[in-house]
């Protein structure tokens, strides 16, 4: 299938699913059906005015107009805040004033109906040419809606392998260089390569170019996985779902840097779903099973739940059955409300209304009391707690149309269960009626009192009823309806959570995650055997860690309490931190050396955190910095400035955590190690983070929203890494449990030792490529051993695609166990094999490429320069060559080749050199450029097929380099430019008009076409029939004028005309 094959075949699909297919040659200022001034106008103008007209009739004709020129004159030059502008403008309308009854009126222009999709016109446009600065281009597809380019798609060959969807995405970088006005009005960018088919935005790298794998929402894959192309089409660009996409799921952040984010297929089909599910359930007639239960979304963490919350409430609030809804948005940590709320801020554009965080309980009940509709709340659910005078929380609204969104719904935040708690106290303090104050989890409501002998005749037992925090929300908000977000899985004994919120009604599980690339795999490594304690310590640590839960260090039950300060002293013993900080910092610059990242560190208390920070600046003194914007560790934790001298140091302004975040999730920033005991442990996302060191007891839901710090996708990163100083092993295998309990599929974590199982089996698999050819010197024996496997390799057949796939692999292995003493003992050849794979497929030396290296690995050198050193980055460097410039393969350096021990190598290099050459050399030049490729092709064909021995080709490909320099040279000795050098081999080409005319009479024929198609030439001219049979015409006329063989005419004509395509951009200007 070639690449015309497919555009027409994704145009049929667009056609089906309701978009009419337009040529835009024809639709060019001097096409068959012109629609546009000039090809810098990217908006159909007039489609757009009649639907400006059609969807607002009420509104007058100036108002209009105004609206239309707003649309056309953006007002500012910079591409995504002009592209935001847009996008207010296309999701709310454009806004304008007229007079009416005597007095000024504001108004929305509306650009498309949003309710009716017949409404608004859908066209598909192939072949859509657009002149921007310097340059003209066209993309292959774009798709207007009424008048408006709101999507542009990119396809590449499917039969070709070079031109992958990578070359795509690279090909929509240009686009946005050379002709910026169309992406003002750009919504959504798709790349495909008819295997491939990923979405993105304006903003978006390569890494968040996602695939799409549903069209319903309910099958993957529903056409096959080499179908992603057609599910795509149909499953978001098709009109039925492409307007409630844009509305709802395409959002602007600027925190500092605007970024603009779309949803991801789990993410708009959930809100869907959700978005149903609320509906049914907050009507007052709704069945009793599913009433006030909006469903439980399980994400797994790092997949974009807050983005999908946030798409969520903006749906939510428009969604005319809700009638103007109050959202209300549940957390159960004040950082976790900060973090959400800041998300939630960011989008005010999706949003349409400012999110409101209340800090009391008082500011709370009055957000909430009495508000008739509309409204985003946000509060911590222990702000939902009776006061002191209360028995009970107050109804602060009985409205239908309250959506609750919790975060994280576990059983421990939203219990309705009411449990009796016995408790022996003074009788003193058993005098009063009722118990208010709550024990960080509850709050009590009856008390009974009796003798107790603990306390002597003083003395009396007392039952506490307490409750779960939903019970009050539920009172204060009795006919609400909620949701819930978790990126963990609700556990199978968890009631409480269902009864409150109902059952799953979307899941977007791990395995799909990674299938997607929506996340990275998470490693684990126990580092608890190197920290030496004794046994005694080792018992504790056992005995303990499985029974203390996140946030138990603060708890007021007593036992609990001293079951924590026991495993304290263990943990935060002085030997023992020492030598925790001395093995984390070996283990961080191991892993730093295989691939660049930051690191987080958990400690059991903010004691500890201080402690270690000391430990760790003692050994890397270089690190610290009392200036919170230098430094490369830092400690991230609450406090106040009443707290002990030994923390005041590390607590820092709300206004500098935000900076510490910042730096930090900046990958170029040297912070790169942060040490917090609860902070950033849930909802903070930084994808840089490649390791989690964990040095504090954590279970359940907890435990696996900590490790998911590291399982966010980045560059080259490619797995998060958890590493384990207090025994979390047996906790990691409990949340496994509930996992797979609950149907997720695949893992929370791998072991790194199976990652070391992959990287030993790559290497053997290289071994025995490199069986015959010692290597054992590699270590002392710099270039050349390593130009001697390379060479060794491509004597194999297929050798070095084969080597170069497998020492990939291995690359990537690497990187995820490079800490373990067994990947530490091969480092050494591992760096020597990587170094090997460098040297075989480090491609063209002038051509622009997106290696393996640059899209899916940035392997760092291992070790220093006794193996691989830095300035070993090809094949010339390893067989000791100056590397020649590109042209100049003067008989000295060819000399220099011939004479190459490495007799396979020398061939890779000469066959690199002549790719080069003609890339470089005769780009444009139609034909010499298939002239010379054929040539090498066939020479080097024949050499791998062993037909020919290295010998000949060696004298082969030598050959071939003069002729490239005397062809190069040719447009010197005859005089002529580089544009009529062209025209001349097209001439030259028929072997008669060689013989018949001379080489004068050539070069005037060359100068003319050149001069008379340079004059003639128009942007679109080849894609027009008519205008290019105006073309051969004129060069007909030429060739007949100076009596060019007329039985080669018709072919040279044609020759002509493909080298004017071949230089269209640059002739036409």
């Amino acid at each position: 299938m070639t690449e015309d094959q497919l555009e027409q075949e994704a145009l049929a699909w667009l056609v089906d699913v309701g978009y009419t297919h337009c040529y835009g040659p024809d639709m060019a200022p001097d096409g068959a059906a012109p629609e546009r001034a000039n090809y810098r106008q990217v908006v159909l103008a007039g489609r757009l005015r009649d639907a400006i007209d059609r969807l607002n009739p009420g509104v007058p004709a100036a108002a209009r107009d105004d609206a239309l020129k707003q649309v056309l004159e953006l007002g500012t030059p910079v591409l995504l805040p002009a592209n935001r502008q847009f996008h207010k403008l296309l999701v709310a309308g454009v806004p304008v004033q007229y007079q009416k009854d005597g007095e000024t009126r504001g108004d929305f222009v509306q650009l498309i109906d949003w309710a009716r999709i017949e409404r608004n016109e859908w066209l598909a446009v192939n072949q859509f040419s657009i002149k921007g600065p310097h340059h003209t281009r066209r993309p292959d597809i774009v798709l207007f809606v009424n008048g408006l380019p709101l999507v542009l798609l990119e396809i590449k060959n499917p039969a070709d392998q070079n031109a992958d969807v990578w070359k795509a995405y690279d090909q929509i970088q240009t686009y946005k260089e050379q002709i910026p006005d169309v992406f003002q009005y750009n919504e959504l960018l798709v790349v495909s390569d008819g295997t491939e088919a990923l979405l993105g935005s304006l903003s978006s790298n390569g890494e968040r170019f996602m695939a799409w794998r549903t069209i319903d929402g309910l099958m993957l894959d529903p056409l096959g996985e080499f179908n992603e192309l057609q599910t795509l089409v149909r499953g978001v660009l098709a009109p039925v779902y492409l307007l409630d996409y844009l509305r709802y799921f395409v959002l602007f952040e600027d925190d500092g840097e605007l970024v603009k984010k779309i949803a991801g297929y789990h993410q708009f089909h959930a809100v869907r779903a959700a978005i149903g599910q609320v509906v049914a359930a907050s009507r007052p007639d709704a069945a009793r099973g599913i009433q006030g239960k909006g469903g439980v979304v399980w994400h797994t963490q790092g997949s974009g739940k807050s983005i999908t919350m946030t798409c969520f409430a903006a749906r939510v609030m428009q969604e005319p059955a809700m009638a103007n809804p109050t959202i209300v948005v549940i957390t159960d940590r004040n950082d976790l409300d900060g973090q959400l709320f800041g998300v939630f801020s960011l989008a005010q554009d999706l949003l349409r209304e400012q999110p409101v965080q209340a800090t009391t309980r008082q500011q709370l009940r009055a957000l909430l009391a009495n508000r008739p509709s509309g409204g985003i709340v946000f509060a911590t659910i222990q702000k939902f707690m009776p006061g002191e005078d209360e028995d009970s929380f107050p109804v602060l609204s009985d409205r239908h149309n309250i959506v609750v969104i919790a975060d994280e719904a576990h059983r421990t935040q939203y219990g309705f269960e009411a449990k009796l708690k016995v408790r022996k106290v003074p009788a003193a303090q058993a005098e009063t009626k009722a118990i208010a104050t709550g024990d960080g989890l509850t709050t009590s409501h009856h008390v009974a009192l009796a003798p107790s002998p603990a306390y002597g005749t003083n003395a009396a037992t007392v039952e506490r009823y307490q409750v779960g925090y939903a019970q009050h929300l539920r009172d204060a908000l009795p006919n609400a309806t909620f949701v819930a977000f978790t990126g963990t899985p609700v556990s199978g004994e968890d009631r409480d959570t269902r009864a409150v919120f109902g059952d799953y009604i979307h899941v977007y599980d791990m395995q799909q995650a990674r299938e997607d690339g929506a996340t990275v795999a998470i490693y684990y490594e126990s580092r608890l055997a190197r920290l030496r304690l004794k046994e005694s310590e080792l018992a504790l640590l056992d005995d303990e860690v499985d029974e203390l839960a996140e946030d138990e260090e603060e708890s007021d039950q007593s036992r609990l309490k001293s079951k924590w300060t026991a495993l304290e002293k263990v943990v935060g013993a002085e030997p023992r931190v020492a030598s925790v900080a001395a093995d984390l910092v070996a283990h961080f610059e191991e892993r730093d050396k295989a691939q660049n990242g930051k690191a987080m560190v958990v400690a059991m208390s903010r004691d500890i955190c201080v402690h270690l920070y000391d430990e760790i600046k003692k050994l890397r003194p270089d690190w610290h910095d009392a200036d919170p914007e230098k430094g490369a560790i830092k400690i991230v934790m609450t406090g106040s400035a009443s707290d002990k001298a030994l923390l005041r140091p590390h607590i820092y302004s709300p206004q500098v955590k935000k900076r510490l975040e910042k730096r930090f999730k900046d990958p170029a920033d040297p912070l790169r190690m942060v040490i917090v005991r609860d902070m950033w442990l849930t909802g903070f996302d930084a994808p840089c983070v490649h390791t989690l060191y964990v040095d504090k007891p954590m279970k359940g839901h907890n435990l696996m929203q900590a490790i998911a710090r590291v399982n966010r996708v980045f560059s080259n990163k490619q797995g998060g890494l958890v590493v384990d100083y207090i025994g979390i092993g047996n906790e990691l295998k409990a949340a496994m449990k509930d996992y797979t309990a609950s149907n997720g599929r695949g893992r929370p974590t791998v072991d790194a030792h199976e990652a070391y199982s992959v990287l030993a089996e790559k290497i053997d698999v290289l071994r025995v490529m490199l069986h015959g050819f010692d290597y054992s010197g590699f270590l002392t024996g710099g270039h050349k051993v390593l130009a001697g496997a390379a060479n060794h390799v491509l004597g194999i057949k297929d050798g070095k695609k084969r080597f170069a796939d497998v020492a990939l692999e291995m690359s990537k292995a690497f990187t995820l166990c490079c800490t373990l003493d067994e990947a530490k003992a091969v480092r050494e050849e591992v760096a020597f094999l990587q170094g090997v794979k460098v040297i075989l497929t480090k491609k063209e030396l002038t051509a622009k490429k997106r290696t393996d290296e640059q899209r899916e690995l940035a392997i760092r050198q291992i070790i220093g320069s006794a193996v691989v050193s830095e300035s070993v980055v090809d094949i010339f460097d390893a067989v000791g060559l100056e590397k020649p410039n590109i042209g100049l393969l003067d008989e000295a350096f060819l000399a220099q080749v011939r004479s190459l021990p490495e007799r396979n190598l020398a061939v890779e290099l000469l066959e690199r050199l002549l790719e080069g050459e003609i890339k470089s050399r005769f780009a444009g030049n139609v034909v010499l450029d298939r002239k010379f490729s054929e040539l090498l092709g066939n020479v080097i064909k024949r050499y791998q097929n062993r037909s020919i021995e290295t010998a000949q080709v060696m004298e082969e490909l030598v050959d071939m380099a003069r002729k490239f320099r005397e062809a190069a040279s040719q447009g010197e000795k005859l005089g002529l430019t580089e544009g009529e050098v062209r025209f001349y081999s097209a001439l030259i080409d028929n072997e008669s008009a060689v013989r018949d005319l001379t080489d004068e009479t050539l070069k005037k024929i060359a100068h003319e076409l050149t001069e008379s198609l340079r004059q003639n030439l128009t942007v679109d001219w080849e894609k027009r029939e008519s205008v290019r049979a105006k073309l051969r015409l004129l060069v007909k006329r030429i060739l007949r004028k100076y009596k060019y063989p007329p039985d080669q005419q018709d072919a040279a004509v044609e020759l002509v005309l493909r080298q004017a395509e071949a230089l269209a951009t640059d002739m036409v200007g």
